[in-house]
């Protein structure tokens, strides 16, 4: 926005400096992320920069990081866990986020704010602790699965970490769906029963595709969530469950190993086209909505 002529020279110097520090913020966020992309390309085996991508030489760059990451079966490994948990933790966190979100934005529900203060405390409560508890709790779950039921150890494995990464997402597809309720016109869901929709019908096909948006940008962060999540698959899971995460944190302990930076290339632009499809997203529901123009 630009400043008015009348502006005073306090709000020039505002104007100007309010821009100059979210510039410092912005570079002290991304230049970490900056660095690290070129330095996928590297041709060595270093984490540094050789002189030869110093002097843009082509010699000094290479794809043999992101090669060894397609080609290692470790990696390939972790690659699929990862790929196998995220996207049934990601449903179960859609499937009761969004009927809580629903539950709670119900006048009638008492003490609303105290199970919504319940329900999102995964995402306040530190990670530690929280890892900590389900370590204890799913440990006991994972015993009577086992003993009683006979299942096996690596299929309860991916159940305790499935189950861990879901309560996880709940939070952000709570909030996602609840911000979303907050501006949904409740007269159609009164007239779509008054048409003789039964409640099921009116969901699906008045309500859900108002808030859409809102519970796919939910499923979007809970994807987030559980793909780079590492914390509680080290204290519930085993060798056979390891993630990416995990195994990115593996190399930078055991082997400093430099395809994690060409990994970590690969998760940076995947979190960008997620992270452009939630914008995306969010517009699209406030011109449902009619809060911005179409």
């Amino acid at each position: 926005m630009a400043l008015p002529a009348y502006a005073s020279t306090g709000q020039k110097a505002w104007h100007y400096g309010f821009r100059v520090i979210c510039g410092l913020i912005f570079a002290f966020l991304i230049l970490p992320i900056l660095i690290i992309i070129p330095l996928s390309f590297n041709a060595e085996d270093f984490f540094t920069f050789t002189p030869e991508m110093l002097r843009l030489d082509p010699e000094g760059y290479s794809l043999k990081h992101y090669r060894d990451f397609f080609t290692n079966p470790d990696w390939q490994q972790a690659l699929k866990n990862s790929f196998i948990i995220a996207p049934i933790a990601t449903i179960l966190a859609v499937t009761f986020g969004t009927l809580a979100a629903i539950g709670l934005s119900q006048s009638h529900v008492p003490a609303r704010g105290a199970i919504m203060a319940i329900l999102i405390s995964p995402m306040i409560v530190p990670l530690i602790i929280s890892a900590t508890g389900m370590f204890f709790f799913y440990s006991q779950m994972g015993n009577f699965l086992e003993d009683r039921l006979g299942l096996s150890q690596d299929f309860v494995g991916y159940v305790k970490i499935i189950l861990a990464h879901a309560a996880l997402g709940i939070p952000f597809v709570i909030i996602t769906v609840t911000a979303t309720l907050v501006g949904f016109d409740k007269s159609l869901t009164r007239a779509s029963a008054n048409l003789g929709a039964g409640p099921v019908r009116t969901f699906f096909k008045v309500q859900m595709p108002l808030i859409l948006p809102g519970v796919i940008s939910g499923g979007l962060f809970a994807f987030i969530t559980s793909f780079d999540e590492v914390v509680v698959v080290i204290f519930i899971g085993s060798a056979s469950q390891q993630t990416l995460p995990w195994q990115m944190f593996t190399g930078l302990r055991e082997q400093i190993s430099p395809t994690i930076l060409a990994v970590a290339t690969i998760l940076v632009a995947i979190s960008i086209v997620l992270l452009a499809t939630v914008e995306m997203l969010r517009r699209r529901s406030e011109r449902l909505r009619g809060m911005s123009p179409g």
